[in-house]
C-alpha cells in the first residue's frame, strides 16, 4: 500500500504534467490547429496514455486551453492597469483578446459541439468582467463616456479577430481598435 506521501507526490506529478500539457498544447495549436495529440505528448515528454488520462479527447484539450487562456486574460486586467493608463491597458488587453480569439477562431469545427459552446458561454462572465473593469477605470479618469455597455464593446472587439492573417491583418486590427477607442471617448 502506498504511503500518503507517495499519493501526494503522484498528485503533484499529475498536476505538473497537466500544466506542461496545457502550455505545450497552447503553442502547438497556435502554430498548427491540426497538430496531433501524439505530437503534443511527445513534445511534453510524456506518453500518449498520460495525455489521454488528463484529456480523453482532442476537444477536451482544446477546451482546457481555451478556458486557461480566458482565465489568464481576465486575471491580467489589474496588472495592466497598474502598469499603464486605462486606455493603454484597454488597448493591450484587447490585443491579447484578439490574439487568443484568432487562435480559437482558427480551430473552427473543433469548438462547435454542445460541450464546447457551454464552455465558451461560461467564459463570457470573466471576459465581460474584464471589459467592464477596464471601461470603468477609463471612465473614472474621464477618458471615455460612462454610458458604454461592455457587451457592445465585446461585439465591437470581435472585429479584431476577424481580420486576415499576417502582418496586414494585424495592422488592420490595430486600426480597428483605434476606431473602437475613438467611439468610446468622452
Amino acid at each position: 500500500m502506498a504511503s500518503d506521501g507517495a499519493a501526494v507526490d503522484r498528485r503533484a506529478d499529475a498536476q505538473r504534467n497537466r500544466s506542461r500539457i496545457l502550455a505545450v498544447a497552447r503553442t502547438a495549436f497556435a502554430d498548427d490547429p491540426d497538430v496531433s495529440l501524439n505530437a503534443i505528448a511527445k513534445s511534453v515528454g510524456i506518453g500518449p496514455g498520460t495525455l489521454y488520462r488528463h484529456f480523453p479527447t482532442r476537444e477536451a484539450l482544446l477546451l482546457a486551453v481555451y478556458r486557461e487562456e480566458v482565465e489568464h486574460l481576465a486575471d491580467s486586467v489589474e496588472r495592466l492597469l497598474e502598469q499603464e493608463g486605462p486606455l493603454d491597458a484597454f488597448r493591450a488587453w484587447a490585443r491579447e483578446l484578439a490574439a487568443a480569439a484568432r487562435v480559437k477562431h482558427g480551430l473552427g469545427e473543433a469548438l462547435t459541439s454542445a460541450e464546447a459552446q457551454a464552455a465558451i458561454g461560461a467564459t463570457w462572465v470573466p471576459v465581460r468582467g474584464a471589459v467592464s473593469r477596464l471601461l470603468t477605470a477609463a471612465a473614472d479618469q474621464g477618458q471615455i463616456r460612462r454610458d458604454i455597455v461592455p457587451d457592445d464593446v465585446i461585439l465591437l472587439l470581435s472585429s479584431l479577430w476577424r481580420v486576415p492573417e499576417g502582418e496586414q491583418g494585424l495592422e488592420q486590427a490595430d486600426r480597428l481598435l483605434e476606431l473602437i477607442i475613438a467611439s468610446l471617448r468622452a
